[in-house]
């Protein structure tokens, strides 16, 4: 009798494991896809936050809405990175001439380190000079000094002629930097913005020196 319940037993022991084996098998496909789903959910933010209606901002640069009054009222509260590009700077500096946020660089240009879109016309501004600001079209007093280096801080085509008091004082920055990031010489003839008035130095200056 033993002999005959030995396959039957055999039998059920398979069962058994066969059954455990396809319940490990299904458990281990749910856990797969709904870690993977989690992962995917947490991938994907849980909305899209910067919308059409969203204040342009360094964050939301394509956002359409742009208030330049808002940006104003609040005191010292945006720095030059908040926004997405040079125009928008300036217009908050062109709808506060007074500029609470103090993002003008002088000449009434507001945060020349920024990208493009760019709006250089100046905004005109009460002459509020330093003792220690350099000799500019802001601060023109020819008793003052001229530092070249502070028309080089803010990288590639930040200032332009009008920025500066004279044709002199533009040449003397070309001289100092004659790879010209500012872009003052157009034609490449080593002479800066020539049409900007005396004093003049009209000496070219070797291009493409480092």
């Amino acid at each position: 009798m033993a002999e005959l319940k030995n396959p039957a037993r055999s039998r059920a022991i398979r069962r058994a494991v066969l059954v455990v084996a396809v319940l490990a098998a299904a458990l281990a496909v749910v856990v797969f896809v709904r870690g993977g789903s989690d992962t995917a959910s947490a991938a994907k933010p849980e909305r899209d936050w910067c919308t059409s209606d969203t204040p342009r901002t360094v964050l939301c640069p394509n956002g359409k809405v742009f208030d330049a009054k808002e940006h104003t009222t609040h005191g010292r509260a945006f720095e030059c990175i908040y926004f997405a590009s040079q125009a928008d700077a300036q217009a908050v500096l062109r709808a506060d001439p007074a500029d609470p946020n103090r993002l003008d660089d002088g000449g009434g240009v507001a945060c020349r380190g920024l990208p493009g879109p760019r709006d250089t016309e100046p905004v005109p501004r009460a002459v509020q000079c330093r003792s220690g600001d350099t000799r500019s079209a802001f601060c023109p007093q020819p008793e003052r000094s001229l530092d070249a280096r502070w028309f080089l801080r803010h990288g590639n085509d930040a200032y332009d002629c009008p920025d500066f008091a004279s044709q002199a004082d533009a040449q003397a920055v070309l001289r100092f930097a004659p790879g010209d990031p500012n872009r003052l010489d157009g034609d490449g003839n080593g002479i800066a913005c020539s049409d900007l008035a005396g004093p003049e130095d009209v000496k070219p200056v070797r291009r493409g020196t480092p």
